[in-house]
């Protein structure tokens, strides 16, 4: 090889070092009678992540089956920015919900310009649906033997028209490594983030989140429809109960005492708080201890350790563990990513953090 070979090749990988990486191409395929805001739901989130030097992480198209423009079930028509050649070319494939294919619902085959659209799908693509849009994906085969959720009022019409899809209508996600399923609506804000948690860490998610003021973390896990009744006036309820709980955070709150406070058996308390919260009294009090130690460290300079002792986690080891597996952050990084204070390494204690064992 010559000197103006070996020149030509130092150029070009010089260039190659400096050019910004790739970025995460993701294509959002819009169908006939899309609504419009799970539509928007990929591009305002994804659109929100962004590194340290604020440059972003994803680039978002929205694309037609055909390339033409579809009609939303708004009234007002979609006008994509590309074809199917985008779905083709993106490493994330996003489907929304459609309202305009009924023929789905009893394991109808799909129109053939969309079953031609996503079999030019690249092999190892990560592909996601949010809401029904689970119905195109399962209707292409592609959810065939795979655990998979929808939108609860659908799942009966889902289990029946697909039966080889192991539907959980239970769970407001669903991760199964490069397929992911979401249920309705806002569900699919938790998804989105999911997956920028999942590429980029806890800090850029959070981030993002703030970015689209919603909140950083619902467990894929968490119900998605939980029934909520209104206590009759003769039915005792443990309404009060929590609202004295969230006074008392910072204090030991073992059942037995929280069922004291609402004047009920053990047994009662703990089945009538399950039906009015959705959740165990033990779930519901550490979120709600969460939540305070959020504020205490987006809002004080306290140590962690005393933030630990006033949400009623002890010790900072047991608040790291609760925040690490709720969030996937320790407390001092989530207080790097969202607090204006920066403790001084040694320095000594608040004046409040020195009377508090007084």
């Amino acid at each position: 090889m010559g000197s103006r070979q070996v020149a030509a090749v130092e150029d070009e990988r010089e260039r190659a070092a400096q050019a910004p990486p790739h970025r995460h191409r993701i294509a959002v395929l819009a169908l006939p009678g899309v609504p419009p805001f799970e539509l928007g739901i990929p591009s305002r989130v994804f659109g929100s992540a962004q590194d340290a030097e604020g440059r972003p992480l994803y680039d978002v198209v929205v694309c037609t089956a055909d390339g033409a423009p579809v009609l939303s079930d708004a009234g007002f028509t979609v006008q994509p920015a590309a074809g199917p050649e985008a779905l083709a070319a993106a490493d994330t494939v996003i489907v929304p919900p459609t309202h305009a294919m009924p023929e789905l619902g009893l394991g109808g085959p799909l129109p053939p310009e969309v079953a031609a659209a996503i079999a030019g799908i690249r092999p190892g693509t990560r592909l996601v649906s949010i809401c029904s849009g689970s119905y195109v994906l399962a209707a292409a085969g592609l959810l065939d033997g795979r655990p998979a959720t929808t939108h609860w009022n659908l799942a009966p019409e889902f289990r029946r028209a697909y039966p080889r899809v192991k539907v959980d209508e239970e769970v407001l996600f669903v991760d199964d490594g490069d397929v992911l399923t979401s249920a309705g609506v806002a569900a699919g804000v938790d998804l989105c983030l999911h997956v920028i948690r999942r590429d980029h860490g806890a800090a850029v998610a959070n981030r993002a989140a703030r970015m689209c003021v919603v909140p950083p973390w619902r467990d894929g896990g968490q119900a998605q429809y939980i029934d909520r009744p209104v206590p009759e006036p003769t039915v005792a309820s443990t309404t009060a109960t929590r609202a004295w709980a969230l006074e008392h955070l910072g204090e030991p709150l073992p059942l037995t005492r929280l069922a004291e406070h609402a004047r009920m058996s053990l047994r009662s308390f703990t089945r009538r708080f399950r039906d009015e919260a959705g959740m165990t009294p033990v779930q519901w009090l550490t979120a709600q201890r969460l939540e305070m130690a959020k504020q205490l460290l987006e809002t004080t300079d306290l140590p962690i350790d005393l933030v630990a002792h006033r949400c009623g986690f002890g010790t900072a080891n047991s608040l790291r563990a609760h925040m690490r597996t709720a969030f996937g952050v320790s407390p001092a990084a989530y207080r790097r990513t969202f607090s204006p204070y920066e403790p001084v390494a040694g320095a000594g204690r608040s004046a409040e953090s020195r009377t508090a064992g007084r």
